[in-house]
């Protein structure tokens, strides 16, 4: 197929297509969508430029590469995946390959695509299994210690928007991770599961990451193992809505150079979660997923270790977990005690400055009491009680809160050292406490006060305007993800100006035809109506074309004709 006649028939191709067919296929070219196309004509001599069908050729899958490269050895490509090449404007609607297609196939893969791996036909095994079930706790684990850390502060993206040297570090004196490459495979892992979100400069917990960072183990693994399956590139997924066999990933996009390197990240994250033994071999519980049915815990239920709802409390202001604490249960004693060590049997410290900090973020001496009197098997101890009252005591003599009739925050205490210590500090310039009479006043919104004053160490507390305390939370949560936006709406104005420049297209083809020929200085058939009806073909050298006419030398009457655009019917060249 020439390159002209191959311009034309994707012209018309595109013609007949639907806004939203066209949208979607400029997306996955990556056109700009302020390109200063004019027409049909100019959208297919841009979407068979070598380089546009270069970043259209990797998303293909192995069954659409294998059709595309067997038809331009001259095999019909028909049905389903005729209809997706030519969707992709890299066949005509008959099914031939366009001619930069197959010169641009041949030159990524000069060799053809290498014969698929035959699945594997060994299952996992007792041991394989029994170690992907303890993956599974543990990673578990790790990703909520992720999401508690990223709670407490947001983790910084650097500009290629991984994880800085600084937050890996972070994350493994934590003990959230062993490895930095363990940090940068987790993260990314949460991220793809909608655990975290992004605010371009951070990860940040979203709104789902921090319900399900009170879900038991075992709901915890059914989500995120269903929403990695869903997250999967399409080339990895099968027909029946699970996954081929994971030795097949590496070859599943062939046009892609970087297929391979995508293979193996998302192996071990399906292995990190226990989809996928360490060997590739799909784990009991995650056969149904794999089948692209509906996941079945009940064979990993009985090799995770019970969880417990209860612990020891000692008088060395330490707790005492027997077994894997309950997660909901786990996150509201890490609010108040720092974690020492975690394994299936974890211990828990508290001090002065960890009770504070529950206080600071809405607890109270009750509350306290209350919860871990609950989860107690050894009551109270004497010391954690008056640890709490103490603390409790001493965090309520700074008081902030919001004036609604000034609009002010006002900041009071009955100790007049502490009031004047405050008034001074000059770690506190940013929210700007004046004195009034014996209280303190700022026009800095009360929340971000009282944030400055706990971070200063001052006892400090939200109140309302009633005087009760009320609770604080710091952590930042992403916001909603936004949603890509719809490619037709993206290209609705390219879209527009192809549509009123394709209203002739006949017309506009053959101008630029004729445009083409005068640039080349061809030797050109012309076909002209003339006005008895009759046609007559005049062979010429095109030499110029504007105003509505054609100007060529007769090759035949050596003379220089001009020739109405509107009078002409064809144009062929002269081989």
């Amino acid at each position: 197929m020439p390159e002209t006649s191959a311009q034309r028939a994707l012209a018309v191709s595109l013609s007949a297509r639907s806004d939203a067919d066209l949208a979607l296929l400029f997306a996955e070219r990556r056109i700009s969508p302020s390109g200063t196309w004019r027409d049909m004509f100019d959208a297919a001599a841009a979407l068979l430029d070598p380089a546009s069908v270069a970043r259209g050729l990797p998303s293909l899958g192995r069954d659409d590469a294998v059709a595309l490269l067997a038809a331009a050895e001259g095999r019909a490509v028909t049905g389903a995946v005729r209809e997706r090449l030519a969707s992709r404007a890299l066949v005509a609607d008959d099914g031939v390959p366009f001619p930069t297609v197959v010169e641009v196939a041949r030159e990524i893969l000069p060799s053809g695509i290498p014969d698929a791996m035959p699945p594997r036909r060994t299952e996992a095994t007792p041991e394989s299994t029994g170690a992907a079930s303890e993956a599974v706790f543990t990673n578990a684990a790790s990703v909520a210690d992720i999401l508690l850390q990223t709670l407490e502060a947001p983790l910084g993206r650097i500009g290629s928007g991984s994880l800085g040297a600084a937050e890996r570090r972070r994350l493994v004196d934590a003990g959230a991770v062993t490895t930095a490459a363990e940090a940068d495979l987790l993260v990314g892992l949460a991220a793809e599961v909608g655990l975290l979100g992004t605010n371009d400069r951070a990860w940040l917990v979203s709104p789902a990451g921090r319900d399900w960072l009170r879900l038991p183990t075992l709901e915890r693994w059914q989500r995120t193992a269903e929403a990695l399956r869903d997250a999967l590139p399409r080339a990895y997924r099968s027909a029946e809505g699970g996954w081929i066999p994971a030795e097949q990933w590496p070859h599943a996009t062939p046009f892609d150079p970087e297929g391979p390197d995508r293979a193996a990240l998302w192996t071990k994250r399906l292995v990190r979660w226990g989809l996928l033994d360490a060997a590739g071999h799909v784990t009991p519980w995650s056969r149904p997923l794999a089948e692209g049915g509906d996941v079945d815990t009940s064979a990993l239920r009985e090799l995770l270790p019970p969880e417990v709802d209860r612990v020891y409390l000692q008088n060395d202001l330490t707790a005492i977990a027997p077994g894997p604490l309950a997660p909901h249960l786990d996150v509201r004693l890490r609010s108040m005690a720092a974690r020492e060590s975690r394994a299936q049997a974890s211990s828990y410290r508290f001090s002065a400055a960890t009770i504070g900090a529950a206080i600071t973020a809405g607890e109270t001496a009750d509350t306290l009491r209350e919860f871990l009197a609950s989860i107690s098997l050894t009551g109270l101890p004497q010391p954690l009680a008056y640890v709490i009252e103490r603390t409790a005591a001493e965090h309520g003599r700074v008081r902030v809160m919001a004036d609604s009739e000034s609009h002010l925050t006002r900041v009071r205490t009955d100790d007049e050292t502490l009031l004047r210590s405050m008034e001074v500090d000059q770690s506190l310039r940013s929210i700007a406490l004046t004195r009034d009479d014996d209280e303190l006043v700022s026009h800095v919104s009360a929340d971000v006060v009282f944030w400055a004053l706990t971070d200063a160490h001052y006892p400090a507390i939200a109140v309302d305007a009633q005087g009760r305390p009320r609770a604080l939370e710091r952590a930042k949560l992403s916001g909603p993800q936004e949603p890509a936006d719809d490619p037709a709406d993206v290209y609705a104005g390219l879209l527009e100006r192809l549509r009123t420049g394709a209203e002739d297209s006949d017309a506009a083809w053959l101008e630029r035809e004729l445009d083409q020929a005068v640039r080349a200085r061809s030797v050109i058939d012309v076909t002209v109506r003339l006005p008895d009806g009759s046609a007559r073909v005049f062979r010429l050298e095109a030499t110029g074309l504007g105003g509505g006419r054609l100007r060529g030398r007769d090759r035949g009457a050596d003379v220089e004709r001009t020739l109405p655009l509107s009078h002409i019917d064809g144009v062929a060249p002269v081989e």
